[in-house]
């Protein structure tokens, strides 16, 4: 694979150092004579990666696929500070052990994105807190203030920008996050010969500093590579719907709710993300590309995005849960429902417990479950047509819900109208 083609026709790169070099030393031709250890980092701010997270760690993949060398770097000391960069205002302090079970709990997030056990090339994970936790403050001072002016640090924009915000401002705390990233770059430079950085637009600086850092005290060449800081056609910001961030734990946000994000993705929006999040050859994005443009009420594009990024984040098992609960939300049948579907509509929609066993008409049903205000509405509502139970429309009123009616003996799924559901578990 050339990873400079892969990431050109991915839309993936935005900006590379020593773009106008040429021969040996522009940075197409040294990736193209062998393998380079490279690393992105993240701070470990939350105790799950989410979405936005997902392009940097799968540009690692990219490169791993190529044949280079990938280091994730977990910024268990810079997570304590908190990057300026795309900020507003300043981050709220986590403690060490808040960190610490943060890096813990992405350990296998990480694991899914990226080959630790590969022969040839194998993932490396690090924790920054090894080598900057044991520097003194003294020590960072003399050996790394000293090859940086206020002059270059101002410069960057995320800080320039706040220091023009007179309400906000930026504390030294959040001043100085450039030159830890930087001795970063510098550590893995001297201990893995880390060649190149890659990060959103937004860390060009860092990445810079770093740079600088190994050619003054290491006297070796760097590189720092940038891809696109993610947008939506609509104006709003990636990641993030209604109900909040999209994390990549089942925890916070679940398998339902993760494939939901992704075949609700805008239909401007949906070539783009095949390319950005998916490893769908060139040809099978250009196909489903003109698909879509035939035919984009088919949503064939959504629904291979939400299956590849379901299945590389959660398995293919899960996956297929999350697919067939979607399938059942929108009408879809019920015929082979599983247990674990059931437990997945179980968590998405109103669930209400009662006396199943004995017998419950379906007018009470319908009022405990909360799709109808009274008994004498539920009435109405059933002999109208549009009420349904396990996806079987009843319109006798007289009907009588009891434990024969039990998906895997345990809930009864009701449905009024097209999209009204809840579940009745069994008192």
């Amino acid at each position: 694979m050339d990873i400079f083609h892969e990431l050109t026709w991915r839309g993936l790169l935005d900006d590379y150092t020593g773009r106008t070099d040429g021969g040996d030393d522009a940075l197409p031709a040294r990736l193209r004579t062998g393998g380079v250890t490279l690393y992105c980092g993240f701070d470990p701010t939350a105790d799950s990666l989410h979405v936005g997270s997902l392009v940097p760690l799968l540009a690692l993949r990219r490169f791993q696929m190529a044949g280079h060398r990938p280091i994730a770097v977990a910024g268990g000391a810079t997570g304590s500070i908190g990057d300026p960069s795309g900020k507003t205002q300043e981050r709220q302090l986590l403690t060490k052990d808040q960190i610490a079970a943060n890096v813990q709990a992405i350990r296998p997030q990480l694991a899914r994105l990226l080959d630790f056990e590969a022969e040839r090339n194998p993932a490396r994970l690090v924790d920054n807190a090894d080598w900057l936790g044991p520097v003194s403050f003294l020590d960072f001072l003399r050996d790394v203030g000293k090859h940086f002016t206020v002059n270059q640090m101002v410069a960057k924009e995320s800080v320039r920008a706040r220091m023009e915000d007179r309400d906000v401002g930026i504390s030294y705390t959040e001043f100085s996050y450039m030159l830890l990233q930087a001795y970063d770059f510098y550590y893995l430079a001297r201990a893995y010969s880390c060649e190149l950085q890659i990060g959103g637009s937004d860390q060009w600086g860092n990445i810079t500093a770093g740079m600088e850092l190994i050619r003054k005290k290491l006297e070796k060449k760097a590189w720092g590579l940038t891809m696109p800081l993610i947008t939506k056609a609509d104006g709003t910001k990636f990641g993030k719907t209604e109900s909040g961030t999209i994390w990549l734990d089942p925890k916070r946000t679940s398998v339902y709710q993760f494939y939901q994000f992704w075949i609700n993705t805008d239909d401007r929006d949906v070539v783009r993300y095949l390319k950005y999040f998916t490893f769908l050859t060139e040809a099978e994005v250009t196909a489903l590309e003109a698909t879509h443009a035939a035919n984009p009420g088919a949503r064939e594009a959504h629904q291979s995005l939400a299956k590849a990024v379901t299945t590389l984040m959660h398995g293919e098992a899960a996956c297929a849960e999350g697919q067939r609960a979607s399938s059942i939300l929108f009408g879809g049948s019920l015929d082979g429902i599983t247990a674990a579907t059931l437990e997945i509509l179980r968590g998405e929609i109103p669930t209400a417990a009662a006396p199943l066993a004995a017998g419950l008409p379906l007018t009470e049903a319908l009022v405990t479950a909360g799709l109808s205000p009274s008994k004498g509405q539920a009435r109405k509502d059933i002999e109208g047509g549009g009420i349904y139970v396990n996806g079987q429309r009843i319109q006798d009123a007289a009907r009588t819900l009891s434990a024969d009616d039990l998906l895997h003996g345990t809930a009864v799924l009701l449905r009024k109208g097209k999209r009204s559901y809840a579940l009745l578990t069994a008192a």
